[in-house]
């Protein structure tokens, strides 16, 4: 049944993802500094994919801090379980992979013990607040474009750069994407192996 060492596990996991989402914040400075310097080469094509890692940072972050607030939730209802003794049994066989599945730190496998706990809640009714669910997609896979874009042009201002100048002709679009987008459909493909084994 769940214990304290489950409940520190929790609120430990919570804060290891919120360190892992200061450490995308990192990332994203790191890479935009680099947009920047590309730009300032007029190479382009690598501004754009340190652009796309900007942007993929930034989404990763905000996911780890959502993932973050919503182990949060689910310890702070573990703990009204425990004290006010509405443990079930079917919650003690949540709680079984729980510690290996925290320490994975993989959002996809948390979201979906999440879910397991926050099912549980439901049919205990002990829910104070109905929880939304925040993390729609847990890890976005695609890097939208039009934040790319916004990036490029934020980091040419800053280097003091007029963008459109600075462009060959006709090479304004899908010259980085490419590489990129292979990567993505890889990551795709195993996500969704991932989900079928869960």
């Amino acid at each position: 049944t769940p214990n304290l060492k489950n409940l520190f596990n929790l609120k430990f996991a919570a804060k290891e993802l919120q360190r892992n989402s200061k450490k995308c914040d990192k990332e994203e400075k790191l890479e935009k500094a680099k947009v920047k310097k590309a730009i300032q080469k007029g190479n382009m094509e690598v501004a754009r994919i340190h652009a796309e890692n900007a942007i993929r940072q930034k989404n990763q972050s905000v996911n780890f801090l959502r993932m973050s607030a919503r182990v949060d939730a689910v310890a702070a209802r573990v703990q009204t379980a425990v004290t006010m003794n509405q443990v079930t049994k079917s919650m003690a066989g949540v709680v079984k992979g729980m510690d290996a599945t925290l320490k994975s730190m993989n959002l996809e496998k948390i979201s979906a013990l999440m879910d397991k706990f926050e099912h549980q809640f439901e049919t205990l009714d002990v829910q104070t607040a109905q929880m939304e669910d925040t993390m729609s997609s847990t890890t976005t896979l695609t890097t939208p474009q039009n934040q790319v874009e916004s990036l490029l042009h934020e980091m040419a201002d800053e280097a003091g750069l007029d963008l459109n100048m600075e462009l060959p002709q006709g090479q304004t679009g899908s010259v980085g994407t490419s590489v990129a987008s292979a990567e993505q459909d890889e990551l795709s493909q195993r996500l969704a192996k991932l989900r079928d084994q869960m």
